[in-house]
């Protein structure tokens, strides 16, 4: 075979879907057996489930059984910003490490670096400012229920916010209210809370019903994109849906739809070119949904519960019930491997 021709099929063979593959590795951002207040690839880690970044490129994390908010700063230093590491409610005005928190499942940073914490057993959501080391309720009286559409978000009701995200604007805060089986909206400059998808009621919706009149299963978590569109993510279900921005929803994974099955998902984001990355938790993996032609790919796991592959190709690494997937701030992918107790992204070798 000629030369050229052999390097031509060589480098076909490490393009997938169009992206290069070959030159990607997975490594350990996060989780060790140390303390608190070292490298944070040391540093002990107790229900990782979250992560999201500022401007600086500082990273802040949440625990779900740990109960704490970390910060990672660009040196890799891991330190607790907020809570007590017990669980409870109590430390709304108060100082960040005197607060409580009851299993956190989500985080999203702000244009301002205001940091908004889906508190989800507790309820609400809190908002967080790191500069003056201070927390507020920002959603939720932490009483359980629903009530307040159409009024101030802090004075409405939930029943269990599983993720909170902003839209690409940083003008509204996306609240799966879990319990409820809606997806509600704040916008974040008059501070009123709407709902845009689901009715209350447990069903699976119908491609091209109204989204507010429409069951949802049990809706996980959600991001909008910046043409309006909404990406729900239901657990069991394992399916993912869209809300466009005329209110219409449809089914885009499960029911029969898709290229991959899903097995009790919980997050999603969107990476740089619009795709919908997927934790795909009890298959151990992460999935890659592109809207532009409805293909679905693999990006990281083996599908096959474990730890090893650090270090190696994002397909060879073995995941335990990933709940966090995160877009940095180089575009890198970040992976909260939740049940290793550790943060991993993926980065160009």
């Amino acid at each position: 075979m000629p030369r050229a021709i052999f390097l031509a099929i060589s480098l076909c063979a490490f393009v997938v879907a169009g992206r290069s593959v070959a030159a990607e590795k997975v490594v350990l951002v996060a989780g060790g057996a140390g303390p608190e207040g070292g490298q944070a690839t040391e540093a002990k880690l107790d229900g990782p489930f979250g992560v999201d970044f500022d401007k600086s490129g500082s990273a802040f994390l949440v625990e779900i059984s740990g109960h704490r908010v970390l910060k990672i700063d660009r040196q890799g230093v891991l330190a607790r910003l907020a809570g007590t590491g017990e669980k409870g409610g109590a430390g709304d005005g108060g100082p960040l490490l005197k607060c409580q928190f009851n299993g956190m499942h989500s985080l999203a940073v702000g244009p301002k670096g205001e940091i908004y914490v889906a508190d989800t057993w507790n309820n609400r959501v809190r908002k967080i400012d790191p500069e003056k080391g201070a927390i507020a309720a920002f959603a939720g009286t932490g009483e359980k229920g629903f009530s307040g559409d159409g009024g101030p978000a802090e004075k409405a009701t939930f029943g269990g916010v599983y993720c909170v995200a902003l839209d690409p604007a940083g003008k509204k805060l996306v609240l799966t209210d879990l319990d409820n089986r809606r997806i509600r909206v704040v916008d974040l400059t008059s501070g009123i809370v709407t709902t845009t998808a689901g009715n209350g009621e447990k069903g699976k919706p119908q491609d091209g019903a109204d989204a507010k009149s429409s069951p949802l299963v049990d809706p996980r978590a959600a991001v909008m994109d910046s043409q309006g569109n909404l990406y729900i993510l239901e657990r069991g279900a394992s399916a993912l849906r869209v809300v466009d921005s005329a209110g219409k929803i449809r089914t885009l994974i499960g029911d029969g739809r898709g290229e991959l099955a899903l097995k009790g998902p919980k997050h999603l984001c969107l990476d740089r070119d619009g795709s919908v990355i997927v934790a795909d938790t009890e298959n151990h993996r992460i999935l890659r949904y592109a809207p532009r032609d409805g293909k679905t790919a693999l990006v990281a796991g083996t599908g096959k519960k474990g730890a090893a592959g650090v270090g190696g190709p994002p397909r060879e690494v073995e995941l335990n019930q990933p709940h966090g997937v995160t877009i940095g701030p180089g575009g890198e992918l970040f992976i909260v491997d939740s049940s290793n107790n550790r943060v991993l992204k993926i980065v160009r070798d």
